[in-house]
């Protein structure tokens, strides 16, 4: 399996901070997931010799959490909550509209390789569900028309594009507006 030197760096300063090797082996496996997009059968057969186990001892690893995957994720992955919350406001049907829309069942790749969708548990953002998560972006109230006009953005390229549509890290980013409350604050005027 080839690594970038990058990774190998990373890989080398995370084993030297445990004093066993094996210590390191979820810090490992993320390392390589993220230059990779999973852990193949080959990343798991390597992580097992870098730290001297068995593979068997990394394949309990990455078959116990989620998170781990042993196939790649689409280009553009899709994460659809489904907990209590946002099942009641529609995610289930918001689903159903991605997996239409974008060609995609729940849990696999589209056979371009465009778009994965996985309906998972709690993403954390209970207040303003169905909540969606793209990549690494974060949408709230995806749901009825505005779920199937997410999906057609999704699909055309153009999501980031369309002011009707703010991922709550964007939101963040922007800077706030001075209100004149703000302006006078320190001035010492009343």
């Amino acid at each position: 399996m080839e690594l970038s030197t990058d990774t190998l760096t990373k890989i080398d300063e995370v084993v030297a901070r445990y004093p066993e090797k094996q210590s390191a082996t979820l810090m490992v496996i993320h390392l390589i997931q993220d230059e990779k997009g999973c852990i193949s059968d080959g990343a798991v057969e390597w992580i097992a010799e870098r730290l001297e186990v068995e593979p068997v001892n990394i394949y309990e690893v990455v078959t116990f959490y989620p998170m781990i995957r042993r196939e790649p994720w689409g280009k553009t992955h899709v994460r659809v909550c489904r907990t209590l919350p946002c099942a009641l406001r529609g995610s289930y049907k918001t689903c159903r509209t991605l997996e239409e829309k974008l060609g995609v069942k729940e849990g696999h790749v589209s056979e371009d390789g465009d778009f994965s969708i996985e309906f998972m548990e709690c993403l954390a953002d209970c207040g303003k569900g169905p909540v969606v998560i793209v990549d690494e972006k974060t949408y709230e109230d995806v749901q009825g028309e505005a779920a199937e006009k997410f999906a057609e953005l999704l699909k055309n390229h153009t999501l980031d594009k369309d002011r009707n549509f703010t991922s709550y890290e964007d939101g963040l980013a922007k800077p706030r507006k001075k209100t004149v409350a703000s302006s006078k604050k320190g001035t010492g005027k009343k």
